[in-house]
């Protein structure tokens, strides 16, 4: 049986229908709406539905697409009791793109979207003083996107609210963002599934109207990554948070690498210290703060080395705090969890803010890691930036030079990539240097820091001899060599010339190293360390530069 044959045998509704007269409608416009009659068959869902209200379902063209059978008391009940649908649609017909309006829709005017007709008729009552208004039923909460959308793309202009049922509210704000629409939600605290009908009820319509006249633009969800305006910076300029004048800062990663016994652990306890301290390092200013210093490759060394310090300074270091223990950052993020958890009691013990976190070193961060290997490395520097990231803070790791000098730090790349500052440490006969070789945020790249090591004695050991360790002290930086780093009989050929302290012959240089290496390397070496202002030249005699010839 078609909707046309069912709503052609149907009576007028009156405002005396029993559901009319619950959702207290009087007044609302009836000439859309019609009644089953008393003595009709039609059957639905095991009930004979006689005396219900009827309500069209119109397509946008005005087609007529289904009915909605707002069942009788009586049959409403038992229904409900089935936990069925008391309100059911026309059997076998789709609802498609189908509405019912109450009122008229008015191009640019106001249509207030609802789930139901008695929510649509208590918004339709309370827009008695707003022009051009009319509610549109959309039959249930999920039609609600699709009628909207239908809305908004017949009126560009049009003041779209959603009037949701408590509960809805998540899904309303969804499709307001959608379609451009306003969303009126019902009171905080009420149950769910109450609506406008149920609040013009119990508040009054002058209540609702407010409501509905008070209907907002939802505000976007949080974007699911950090994004900046260009035209919403301000035009002060906020200059980088450096924690170490020209070297490191805050809250940023660095990396610092270089051969074995260059220092490098040497240099970063005596940072770590002036920071520790809030005192100048190399002449550079620093923001005091706690260290924190995960010493997983020799706890004993940084003990030792920090003893020899505050013994040849003559002070006591606070708030460096050494960690002893074992980390991996490669194998699950179990130690990751600690470090954060460390650093957060810290701080709290303390009352000071970690500034900065040295791990040395990264090959003993991440034991069992393929160094050459992103997919085992890219899950390291993930966790070296949660720590910095959660934690606020620093990180700086102690790193080795890989075989080739030109090629940088040992093993993946990416791990330059991933921190704002590299730092290369270097030794030489002509003096060790702390070399920026990359500065994300400073115009300090290039810059070269001397330093020279200087023995402390620390006492004796148990054979009597002195046990000692060194600090590091400023020295001026030696002349950047040109070109790779030396080679084996480079420096040997440079390490016997200062040695030597006065010129000598070429050749003699070449009988020197008979048995160790070939006449061509040595002449190669010599030419090299020339080119390199290592060494002079002159007459067929070579000297060390500095000495005289």
């Amino acid at each position: 049986m078609s909707a046309a044959e069912v709503w052609e045998r149907c009576e007028p509704a009156t405002h005396g229908h029993p559901y009319i007269v619950k959702k207290q409608a009087a007044g609302v416009p009836l000439d859309s709406l019609r009644v089953l009659p008393a003595d009709d068959g039609l059957m639905m869902l095991g009930e004979r539905m006689a005396g219900a209200l009827v309500v069209p379902i119109m397509q946008p063209d005005g087609a007529l697409s289904s009915l909605q059978l707002i069942a009788p008391p009586d049959v409403a009940e038992r229904l409900k009791a089935k936990g069925m649908n008391d309100k059911p649609n026309l059997s076998g017909h789709s609802l498609g793109n189908g509405r019912f309006i109450v009122g008229e829709l008015v191009p640019g005017g106001v249509a207030y979207i609802c789930e139901g007709i008695g929510t649509a008729w208590a918004c339709w009552q309370a827009s008695y003083a707003t022009p051009n208004a009319a509610a549109v039923v959309c039959f249930g909460a999920g039609r609600v996107r699709a009628v909207a959308a239908e809305l908004r793309q017949r009126d560009a202009i049009a003041r779209l609210v959603l009037v949701p049922d408590v509960g809805k509210e998540s899904d309303a704000q969804k499709i307001a963002l959608e379609v451009g629409a306003l969303v009126a939600n019902m009171p905080d605290g009420e149950q769910n599934n109450f609506d406008a009908n149920d609040l013009a009820q119990r508040d009054g319509l002058d209540v609702l109207a407010a409501l509905l006249e008070a209907a907002t633009k939802p505000a976007p969800p949080p974007l699911a990554l950090s994004v900046a305006f260009a035209d919403e910076l301000p035009e002060a300029f906020t200059p980088p948070d450096e924690l170490v004048e020209g070297v490191l800062t805050a809250g940023d990663g660095s990396v610092w690498y270089g051969d074995s016994n260059t220092g490098k652990t040497f240099v970063l306890v005596d940072l770590a210290a002036s920071v520790a301290r809030g005192v100048p390092w190399m002449g550079k200013r620093t923001e005091p703060g706690m260290v924190v210093y995960l010493a997983a490759e020799s706890p004993a060394s940084v003990r030792s080395r920090l003893q020899a310090y505050q013994k040849h300074h003559g002070v006591r270091v606070p708030n460096f705090a050494i960690v002893q223990s074992p980390i991996d950052l490669f194998d699950g993020e179990a130690d990751t969890d600690k470090v954060i958890e460390v650093v957060r009691q810290l701080e709290q013990q303390r009352g000071m803010k970690a500034r900065l976190i040295i791990g040395d070193t990264l090959a003993r961060l991440s034991a069992g890691a393929n160094e050459n290997a992103g997919q085992d490395m890219g899950l390291v520097v993930r966790r070296f930036d949660r720590i910095r990231s959660e934690c606020k803070t620093h990180f700086a790791l102690i790193h080795h030079s890989g075989k080739s000098a030109a090629a940088g730090a040992r093993g993946w790349s990416g791990v330059r990539a991933a921190v704002d500052t590299e730092i290369e440490l270097s030794d030489s006969p002509s003096g060790k240097c702390i070399e920026i070789t990359k500065q994300r945020d400073l115009s300090t790249k290039g810059e070269r820091i001397g330093f020279k090591l200087e023995p402390v004695t620390l006492g004796l050991s148990k054979w009597g001899e002195p046990a000692t360790s060194c600090v590091v002290a400023a020295a001026d930086a030696p002349a950047k060599q040109a070109g790779k780093r030396m080679s084996e009989c480079d420096g040997a050929v440079l390490e016997f010339l200062v040695a030597h302290k006065i010129g000598i012959k070429k050749r003699d240089v070449v009988t020197h190293f008979e048995g160790r290496y070939e006449k061509g390397p040595i002449y190669r070496a010599m030419k090299a360390l020339v080119t390199a202002a290592a060494i002079h030249e002159a007459a067929g005699m070579v000297c060390a530069a500095g000495v005289a010839k």
